[in-house]
């Protein structure tokens, strides 16, 4: 989240204190903590939906080109994206659909690499593998969860939450 400053644009007014004009420049107001965390929450939350809009593209041709895969993702949840990447193109098979997220922002540490840690109810219900050749319903087992608990560690370089791990727990939810 960004705060801007604004003024009426004539220089003078702006760095000379006896001006007789009122300022227009807002008064820097220190946000709370509470805020802080609240804007460091969404963005993280915002990094790990990002990196899920990708997954999911990339899922749905079997590839990671031409996607935002690596702008929110890397290290081993980038590595597991792109070997089940690898497993579909061998198998001939892509995704349909989306799945349906409800991440929460479990802990946010401030650290020299800050780190955060999400945990999401993944649905799969609507998100369907299939035969790129045939578009037929690849079978999977009945006992796969279609519901299930995820987690995801993030770490914030500079500015930028990035996604550095994904791991579906055997869970439902």
């Amino acid at each position: 989240m960004a705060l801007s400053a604004c003024n009426s644009g004539d220089p003078k007014s702006a760095s000379n204190p006896s001006s007789s004009r009122p300022s227009t420049t807002p008064t820097a107001v220190s946000p709370s903590p509470s805020s802080l965390v609240d804007a460091e929450s969404a963005a993280v939350l915002a990094a790990y939906s990002n990196s899920w809009t990708a997954h999911t593209e990339a899922y749905s041709k079997a590839s990671s080109a031409d996607t935002d895969l690596k702008k929110n993702t890397t290290f081993e949840a980038l590595a597991d994206i792109e070997n089940n990447l690898s497993a579909m193109r061998k198998a001939g098979q892509v995704t349909t659909g989306k799945p349906v997220l409800h991440p929460k922002v479990i802990k946010v540490t401030d650290a020299k690499i800050p780190t955060a840690m999400v945990k999401d109810c993944v649905d799969t219900t609507h998100w369907t593998l299939i035969d790129k050749a045939s578009k037929r319903k690849v079978p999977l087992p009945t006992t796969r969860l279609v519901k299930y608990v995820s987690t995801a560690t993030l770490e914030k370089w500079g500015t930028k939450w990035m996604v550095t791990k994904l791991a579906a727990q055997d869970q439902p939810c």
